[in-house]
């Protein structure tokens, strides 16, 4: 016996290529264009004039507002039609003009954003970005190819972050801030070209981290950007000073990673 037929709310004018497949609930506004190999969740709603196109996987619960543009062809010279993928994952909201675009060969073929994000007005996440869940682009926040945002990452608006940099988790980019270097999980980071300015304690608060997880980092921070010793004598002190605590062992193998970007520094007198 089969089950109840799914409702599907598709506006007159918005065009929906037939093997395109739509789960349950799904409302798709006037003028909207969903292409043939594009997914939609349970209950995704496509406001009017969004385009979705490539192959494109979109779940359940998320919002798409007027003008977005999701999966279509990659911002990058080296791609030259190969079948990569756009993977969106569930109660994300998407405002208005932002663009998200699929992977390519030369990251791994897919670009993936995780649940519960919201991108504003005119944030772009570009080809093999791996954005995790819970992540914030602000209005025009950018990201260039191939980088990686770890979950309840904040970036500021019109900030700009360089292909292959890494966001860490619970770190914070101020707004009109450009970041060409790693960023460490639980970090602040500010300025023209980003630099450190501490740690995103006002963030991590609000994910109900205790005072003495918050001291434990703290100490961390001014151990590893001290004046002492190379960085790496001062990640191996830190590392055996706290290898009990699990933050500060975050943010220790965040560095040890192999990364094609230095990590993002704190400004000193010479800057």
């Amino acid at each position: 016996m089969s089950g109840p037929a799914k409702q599907v709310d598709i506006h007159p004018t918005a065009v929906v290529e037939p093997s395109a497949r739509l789960g349950q609930d799904v409302q798709i506004g006037a003028y909207a264009v969903i292409g043939g190999e594009v997914v939609l969740g349970d209950g995704v709603n496509i406001h009017p004039h969004v385009v979705v196109g490539g192959r494109t996987k979109i779940g359940a619960g998320t919002e798409i507002f007027p003008f977005a543009s999701i999966g279509l062809q990659p911002q990058d010279l080296k791609y030259h039609g190969e079948p990569s993928r756009l993977v969106i994952g569930a109660r994300n909201m998407i405002r208005e003009h932002v663009t998200i675009n699929p992977g390519t060969e030369g990251g791994g073929m897919v670009t993936s954003v995780g649940d519960d994000c919201l991108f504003m007005v005119g944030a772009h996440v570009a080809h093999d970005c791996q954005v995790a869940d819970n992540v914030i682009l602000a209005n025009n926040a950018t990201l260039a190819g191939h980088v990686t945002v770890g979950t309840f990452a904040i970036l500021g608006g019109l900030s700009a972050v360089h292909q292959f940099a890494r966001i860490g988790d619970h770190a914070i980019v101020g707004g009109m801030t450009g970041v060409e270097h790693d960023v460490i999980p639980y970090g602040s980071v500010k300025g023209n070209r980003a630099r450190l300015a501490g740690l995103n304690v006002i963030g991590i608060r609000r994910r109900g981290f205790t005072r003495e997880q918050i001291d434990g980092l703290r100490r961390a921070y001014k151990a590893l950007f001290g004046p002492v010793g190379t960085l790496q004598e001062r990640l191996d002190a830190v590392a055996e000073a706290e290898s009990g605590e699990a933050a500060v062992m975050e943010i220790v193998n965040f560095i040890r990673a192999d990364s094609s970007r230095s990590i993002c520094q704190p400004r000193t007198d010479s800057d």
